[in-house]
């Protein structure tokens, strides 16, 4: 089978650093095109980690130059960014998969959390990228939204959940995230003095990834009452998750049963931890029950799962490939 030529733009950030570190390994992918916002530089010198491990060019970033090399492109810019350039691209036939939030919401609440849109049209072909929702229409998807790193913990614990859910009743996200989760951009919040020995609560019950849980699991944003914290740790996300469920059932059973056949979805026994899934593509999951109320963990790490390992995921559903092509599945233990 012929390889598939692709590209990143973003490479100087944490996601995008990932992404070249996951497309070197690649058995079917070839990263032939490498960009940022300025150019004139190599990858390792974006990052010394990459040093006499690859060498390649990064180039200032071009919509026409990637549709002369590029099959397909992940975007690992901000928001706003991004669909300056998925307009073009998807004009000239390269296929996306955009790590921004940019096409992740209907326009109507994209805006109320966000910015102005400048690209509806293509919202309305874009297929969310949650693999355990959205599998069969990622396979035909020329654009697809990568899922935040909060609502893709959020979402893969409640799914197995939602039809055992009292309606209208709060869920309950309580979830905590490494540093890196805030991007590579220095600011007062992710200074060490700030960050080291210290852990808080950051736009409690407004974060604009409450609206995304709320949207993909078809409730209303009164509905996710979700509280992120910032941990002193680098990499990794835990969401711990409270609802009101009705019935007699067994709720492991359910989660298990939901997820039998999801092979980046892993069912735990045990109270989940972020270091099992370090450095992985995994969801570990863990669920217990008290009376009516229901208490779900959910672990990943936010820079693979939450971000570039899914978007790696995503691509090889779009281009007709194993779901597993390339996906890193060993946890960095210890």
């Amino acid at each position: 089978m012929k390889n598939i030529k692709v590209g990143i733009v973003g490479a100087s950030g944490y996601t995008g650093l990932e992404l070249v570190k996951i497309l070197l390994k690649h058995p079917n992918f070839d990263l032939v095109y490498v960009a940022n916002s300025e150019g004139n530089t190599t990858i390792d010198k974006l990052h010394p980690s990459l040093m006499g491990v690859c060498e390649q060019e990064v180039k200032k970033a071009d919509a026409n130059d990637i549709a002369k090399e590029c099959e397909l492109v992940f975007l690992a810019l901000p928001h706003k960014t991004a669909m300056a350039f998925v307009k073009p691209l998807i004009e000239l036939d390269v296929k996306v998969v955009d790590l921004s939030a940019d096409y992740r919401l209907p326009q109507g609440i994209y805006e109320e959390f966000y910015t102005p849109h400048t690209d509806a049209k293509n919202l309305e072909k874009v297929v969310y990228g949650l693999p355990e929702l959205n599998r069969d229409d990622l396979r035909s998807a020329s654009l697809v939204a990568n899922p935040g790193c909060f609502p893709t913990s959020a979402i893969l614990g409640l799914l197995p959940f939602m039809d055992k859910r009292i309606q209208n009743t709060p869920i309950i996200i309580d979830a905590k995230t490494g540093v890196s989760g805030a991007g590579k951009k220095l600011s007062e919040v992710t200074h060490f003095v700030n960050v080291n020995d210290n852990l808080f609560a950051y736009n409690p019950l407004m974060h604009r990834h409450a609206p995304e849980i709320a949207n993909k699991l078809g409730v209303d944003f009164d509905e996710v009452n979700f509280v992120p914290h910032l941990i002193p740790l680098t990499r990794g996300m835990l969401s711990s998750i409270y609802i009101q469920v009705d019935g007699d059932f067994d709720a492991f059973e359910v989660l298990n049963d939901h997820y039998k056949d999801a092979i980046h979805v892993r069912v735990s026994k045990n109270p989940v931890d972020m270091k099992n899934v370090a450095g992985t593509n995994f969801c570990d999951i863990y669920v217990k029950q008290k009376g009516n109320i229901l208490f779900i963990s959910s672990a990943i790490d936010n820079l693979m799962r939450g971000a570039s390992s899914q978007a790696v995921v995503n691509a090889n559903l779009m281009m007709g490939l194993d779901e597993d092509a390339g996906i890193p599945n060993i946890a960095y233990v210890p």
